[in-house]
């Protein structure tokens, strides 16, 4: 590293530190979307859906345009956003039990999936509210149901759980709501209850949304806006473009109360999606039956390892200290967030406890590029199962993944095969490289291959005939 490399790097990093040290930490409101694709937003690309208030976060804060999930499907990434780890340390890789498909068919035999979080991982709950913050999730966990598996257990001081409808929901612990209720709006209200409780000390509220994952339900009045309005590149869908828009009427209602309350200056608000968009299957070769919008012009949708099904929007807004209209093209991923969050709240993570992710502070601070001197380590994947889609149909067969700068290798664990992209260059992944640059190629696979080690990733078995 040069020295003038060094000098621009720690200059980043007194700014970053000025930053902390002359204000009180702040406050920070996470909102977490379900399904919802790269391209699903108005700053994002789309011209049928409509979200005027994160259109309006993201011309006020930063959008991060590589931003990852840790798993190409929900559960992982939330245990990797929650315990600060990927997959292998929590064994969270998938939805559900390992027989969740029937895989008898198949040549290998998949790694069992854990199903909750196990309670060794010290929670993002737990480390914020040691660090003083009263903190809240409200929403989808999806890590553990009641008692010590409940957020309430888990570092978060308020916390109900629900998911799987958005119309008559069931809460975790019951609570009883007026009939018609539509879930988005309610859970708003739950995050609205708990800023204007909290608005005299650091906060940390997650906001976990069910929308816009199936059963796909919306307010009539908004699948009305819709359903006349034309499609436009694969985004045609007036229940879903509704489903969008309560999303988005539940991030302007978080913000307006922040102003309401004169909070908004020193509260970082963070929205993303746990997982790419459902669609795009069939510009990856798989006849799935699902699909309601479209990733292009990435490649493939939830539950694939391709960047359709990891690539997911990510907005933050902070007043003053993070660059109102920026783009960032670094990369980043869901184990992020943990170092991120612990930084700005001056906090460390528990003594002995590992993160995976690295702080993206200098980022968030920058001026949306590359921070001078400061190589981002390679992003990891580990998918050692099944995921289907239909009789014989398979999203995604066991495999691993690796970003390391611009380039992305995809290794299929059946057949060995790897496949290789520039995603730079080629962001819908059309063009393998791997046989044009087999070095490279091999290089990347040996990293993949060294990370698994590293962190004692298991892998699926040969089916004994």
């Amino acid at each position: 590293m040069s020295v003038r490399w060094v000098a621009a790097l720690a200059a980043v990093v007194l700014s970053a530190s000025s930053v902390l040290a002359a204000d009180p930490p702040p406050n920070v409101v996470f909102v977490l979307a379900d399904d919802l694709g790269w391209t699903d937003l108005g700053c994002q690309g789309s011209k049928f859906y409509e979200t005027p208030n994160l259109d309006k976060l993201a011309k006020a804060g930063m959008r991060f345009t590589s931003a990852y999930t840790c798993g190409p499907n929900c559960q992982p990434t939330r245990a990797a956003l929650m315990s600060g780890q990927y997959g292998p340390r929590t064994g969270v890789y998938t939805v559900g039990a390992t027989d969740r498909f029937d895989t008898s068919a198949r040549p290998l035999v998949p790694v069992e999936n854990v199903q909750q979080l196990p309670l060794d991982k010290v929670t993002l709950g737990e480390s914020m509210k040691k660090a003083g913050y009263a903190t809240a999730l409200f929403g989808k966990w999806h890590l553990g149901q009641m008692g010590k598996q409940h957020p309430s257990q888990r570092g978060f001081d308020s916390a109900i759980t629900t998911m799987g409808k958005h119309f008559d929901f069931v809460t975790q612990p019951k609570v009883d709501y007026p009939a018609g209720t539509y879930l988005a709006d309610w859970l708003t209200d739950r995050g609205v209850e708990f800023i204007e409780k909290n608005k005299a000390k650091p906060f940390f509220l997650c906001l976990h949304h069910f929308g816009v994952h199936v059963p796909h339900e919306a307010k009539k009045e908004l699948v009305a806006r819709f359903k006349d309005k034309p499609g436009v590149g694969g985004h045609s869908d007036p229940t879903y473009a509704a489903m969008i828009y309560s999303v988005d009427e539940s991030v302007g209602r978080l913000v307006a109360k922040l102003e309401e309350l004169k909070l908004a200056n020193n509260t970082l608000v963070i929205f993303t999606s746990d997982n790419g968009g459902v669609g795009g299957y069939a510009e990856a070769g798989v006849k799935a039956k699902e699909g309601i919008t479209s990733n292009a012009p990435l490649c493939g949708g939830k539950g694939m390892l391709y960047e359709g099904g990891v690539r997911v929007p990510w907005v933050a807004r902070w007043p003053g200290k993070v660059k109102a209209g920026a783009t960032c093209d670094e990369p980043i991923n869901s184990v992020d967030l943990y170092p991120t969050l612990l930084t700005l709240a001056g906090a460390k993570p528990k003594d002995g406890y590992t993160l995976d992710g690295t702080s993206v502070t200098p980022l968030l601070f920058g001026d949306g590029g590359p921070v001078q001197g400061q190589a981002r380590k390679p992003l990891y994947w580990h998918f050692p199962g099944y995921l289907g889609s239909g009789k014989d149909v398979w999203r995604t067969t066991p495999g691993g993944s690796i970003r390391s700068g611009d380039w992305k290798l995809i290794e299929f664990f059946e057949t060995g095969k790897s496949e290789l992209y520039n995603l730079k260059d080629d962001i819908g992944e059309k063009t393998d490289l791997a046989a044009k640059q087999p070095e490279r190629a091999k290089e990347l696979r040996d990293a993949l291959a060294a990370w698994r080690k590293s962190v004692n990733a298991p892998m699926p078995a040969k089916r004994q005939k």
